[in-house]
């Protein structure tokens, strides 16, 4: 049995591997791979290898390959209007390309096994994106508060990627951490490790450093990612024995606090046109500067 699936304009220029993934269930790379091979999956009914990036236009050949379609099983969060609205409410900056959003922390980005109300399904069935859906340039964890950078289309999500990854996006988080640093200023380096399945992976972080206030209990510093691996600022902060104030997860002594870590400031260029984005910290976090004795100057 054959069936055809075409390819739109929306999936322009994205691995077959990855589309596959996203189109269909209980698809392993394995299974991805061993189907490219054989030929019971091409593309334009010509083998290709999992790297080929597919073209608007292109038809996508199943040959007696029947995994279900992933909408037809996956059950998305649907948001009422409030939510809608809510969400809408976070948006500082709305263009033809992207939004930037100010999250509140508690909000996650996206769905997953302990989270079903998520930023991406509410945006999803908003006005904003009537003509297009959400797309997620980096990462920002559910509890810090502060910037999100979303695109708006494949293209503009494509060239955000770009310039994260060669590192001419800039962000400067804020955080509140237990005691007082030794140096005003420095670099953390460290290599982390984080388990996909049972398999570990070790990744270098780097992460620039500032101090703005400090006493005997806490430090305010900020501090800027020059990697983008998961939690680097909470991994690394817990590793120099100065982890953020309410980390529940890196830090054993919290007390269920909120965490103290916001995404303060993004900047970046497209075109010689120079984009910079600032959100004042929450009124929790100001809260916990002034019973610190902490102050932002």
């Amino acid at each position: 049995m054959k069936k055809i699936l075409n390819i739109t304009g929306d999936y322009d220029d994205i691995r077959i591997d990855r589309w596959l993934r996203k189109k269909l269930i209980n698809i392993p790379q394995s299974l991805i791979e061993k189907s490219l091979r054989q030929g019971t999956i091409k593309v334009n009914n010509l083998k290709v290898k999992s790297s080929y990036k597919l073209k608007y236009k292109d038809k996508v050949y199943l040959y007696n390959f029947n995994p279900e379609i992933k909408e037809s099983r996956k059950k998305k969060y649907i948001p009422t209007k409030k939510e809608i609205h809510s969400s809408e409410s976070f948006i500082i900056e709305n263009n033809e390309n992207f939004i930037v959003i100010n999250k509140p922390p508690g909000v996650p980005v996206q769905g997953g096994t302990k989270s079903h109300r998520n930023l991406v399904d509410t945006l999803s069935n908003s006005e904003i994106f009537e003509n297009s859906k959400p797309y997620i340039v980096h990462r920002i964890d559910k509890d810090t508060s502060g910037i999100l950078l979303i695109a708006k289309s494949r293209k503009s999500a494509q060239l955000l990627t770009t310039l994260f990854r060669i590192r001419k996006i800039y962000k400067t988080y804020l955080a509140i951490c237990y005691g007082s640093l030794e140096k005003n200023s420095g670099e953390l380096v460290h290599d982390l490790f984080r388990y996909e399945g049972k398999k570990k992976i070790i990744e270098n972080a780097k992460t620039i450093y500032k101090v703005i206030d400090k006493n005997n209990l806490c430090s305010l510093i900020s501090l800027n990612p020059i990697t983008g691996r998961k939690h680097q600022i909470r991994k690394q902060l817990a590793i120099i024995g100065h982890p953020v104030l309410g980390d529940n997860k890196y830090n054993i002594d919290t007390k269920g606090d909120k965490l103290m870590l916001h995404a303060y400031s993004i900047k970046f260029m497209i075109n010689k046109i120079k984009y910079n984005y600032e959100v004042k910290y929450p009124d929790y976090f100001k809260k916990i500067m002034i019973k610190k004795r902490l102050r932002f100057s």
